[in-house]
């Protein structure tokens, strides 16, 4: 299948592109069906040759270009109603009646606020592409996308997610005039994933209620059937957040598919390179050492012990708080015994069969470096963030 991508070098384009060389290399075999051939990447400085080559040879078209910020109102139409006409004639000039997809706005339904220059031009696109429809049989495929934003999105453009999660991740101010305001956000990864289902003739379709979507199976329009709405002050708490995970490593809740996961990775993707990496603070004694990697909100944290040839760590037992202890390296033997009984639980680990090992409540236990030579490097998480003023721990040997 030959691919005509107009506005490849933008956002959207480019995130698209890329999923779609993974397809065509074989890195991504999630969807076999697909069959990628050439992929005609067209922009604004693409010679005009390649969009007759594209247009003579695509098997279908995702016509992702627009203007979103001209210098005047005019190239609004220029650019979203004018380019979109030249590409419709040139695929008539070669009678070729692929599918379509094009890239609208959300503005187009020119409700309230989206009346503008920039709806009305949108609109304008839209009523060229189902006219084309009408006259070609071609199959049309509209989306009004809401706001975009995800990794590769150009900050102070047209996405204020783009534009926050740049500046705080690099100390730059941000103004949020009223933090109730709500908005109606696409993941990048989310829409890609909706394209590649049109490409396979699984799109879905819409209409609207006003500027609500209202997915339905014969519906006008089509669109991503996965969008967050969530308010300013929302997103700039979250963000604050991560900013301070190093500091804290406390991890913020980040469920599946969930606006706060998408818009993490969001974030890192703007990190300033002085950021991607921090230090974590070893304790360090003679025995060796104990590094708390990271905390979360609900799910206790997660810690590396490393000790020395010979040494025995542990001898104390906990109420309530339990452990998981997993060698990764070296060989050790860790033990285990009831308060109030004799029974001693042994178990012996090597990095070479890497295990999890509960320490359970109400048994005081121990880690012993059996080497002579090497260090023991043992993973730990516990159900509960460690707290100094209830620590919930008591010396006892095994």
């Amino acid at each position: 299948m030959n691919i005509l991508i107009t506005g490849a070098a933008g956002f959207v384009g480019k995130n698209l592109t890329e999923a779609l060389k993974n397809i065509k290399d074989g890195k991504d075999k999630t969807r076999p069906s697909l069959e990628i051939g050439e992929m005609y990447l067209y922009d604004i400085d693409s010679p005009k040759e390649l969009l007759e080559t594209a247009c003579q040879n695509a098997d279908f078209v995702f016509n992702i270009a627009g203007v979103n910020r001209p210098q005047n109102p005019e190239e609004f139409m220029q650019g979203n109603f004018g380019f979109a006409s030249t590409l419709l004639e040139t695929l008539k000039k070669y009678n070729n009646k692929c599918p379509v997809l094009l890239s609208s706005s959300i503005q187009a339904t020119l409700i309230g606020r989206y009346d503008s220059d920039y709806g009305r031009s949108k609109k304008a696109g839209e009523d060229l592409f189902f006219s084309y429809a009408e006259e070609t049989g071609a199959k049309v495929l509209v989306y009004r996308f809401p706001n975009l934003f995800g990794k590769w999105c150009r900050p102070n453009y047209n996405s204020a997610v783009a534009t926050f999660c740049n500046n705080i991740a690099n100390d730059l101010p941000i103004t949020v005039n009223d933090p109730k305001v709500e908005l109606e956000l696409l993941y990048i990864d989310d829409l890609v994933a909706e394209m590649l289902d049109a490409l396979e003739g699984k799109e879905h379709r819409c209409t609207f209620d006003g500027i609500n979507t209202v997915l339905a199976d014969d519906g006008k329009f089509c669109a991503v059937p996965t969008t967050h709405k969530v308010t300013l002050g929302e997103i700039v708490d979250l963000l604050d957040s991560f900013k301070k995970q190093p500091e804290t490593l406390v991890m913020p809740e980040i469920p599946y598919n969930s606006f706060a996961k998408k818009l993490y990775s969001t974030y890192l993707s703007y990190l300033p390179k002085e950021r991607v990496a921090f230090p974590l603070k070893m304790n360090v004694d003679a025995r060796g050492s104990f590094t708390e990697l990271i905390k979360s909100e609900k799910c206790g944290q997660i810690s590396v012990n490393i000790s020395k040839p010979g040494i025995t760590k542990g001898q104390h037992w906990h109420n309530t708080k339990w452990e998981f202890f997993i060698v990764v390296s070296g060989h050790g033997l860790i033990q285990e015994r009831k308060i109030g009984s004799d029974e001693v639980l042994n178990f012996e680990v090597s990095g070479d069969k890497i295990e999890a090992i509960h320490m359970l409540p109400g048994y005081t236990h121990n880690i012993i470096n059996l080497s002579e030579t090497e260090d023991l490097v043992t993973v730990m998480w516990a159900n509960e963030q460690f707290d100094p003023s209830k620590p919930d721990t008591f010396f006892e040997p095994v």
